[in-house]
């Protein structure tokens, strides 16, 4: 597969989600970067997003719950260039009956280099880098050229 740059805009289109015993977690990070993240469009899983705008006023533009498909939908976004990066605070002691979906969706954000954070140290240094209000280039699958090939 060849690869081919590709622009993550200034304004980021960031994702959100949290796994159950983590939402509390995720909300307390919303709350504390709120002046940045109201810059930016928010994206989430039902659940997660609607307490996170509940709990902090920011807008979240919801999708399904993750055991419903959000977790999917999410990974859809990302393969259409629709989301520049992942802020996911999932639960490593507590088993999910959907973690298929969840490996499928950390796969496909590490496929089309997004930008991922799995807790709250990992989403500090993200969003706080110089580079989170800032374009700059990735390096993405060439997925025209691969097809163009085949």
């Amino acid at each position: 597969m060849e690869f081919i740059a590709q622009p993550l805009p200034a304004t980021k289109r960031v994702a959100l989600v949290a796994h159950d015993n983590r939402k509390a977690a995720l909300i307390e990070w919303c709350n504390r970067h709120r002046e940045l993240l109201q810059r930016h469009r928010l994206l989430a899983t039902g659940t997660t997003g609607a307490r996170i705008e509940e709990a902090t006023g920011l807008e979240v533009d919801k999708l399904f719950s993750g055991p419903m498909g959000g977790d999917q939908q999410l990974g859809a976004r990302i393969c259409q260039g629709e989301i520049d990066l992942l802020v996911f605070f999932w639960d490593p002691f507590e088993p999910m009956p959907h973690d298929p979906d969840v490996k499928a969706l950390l796969r496909i954000a590490a496929v089309w280099n997004i930008p991922v954070a799995c807790n709250s140290s990992s989403a500090d240094m993200m969003v706080q880098s110089a580079l989170m209000e800032a374009s700059f280039d990735r390096e993405v699958p060439d997925y025209l050229g691969y097809l163009a090939a085949r």
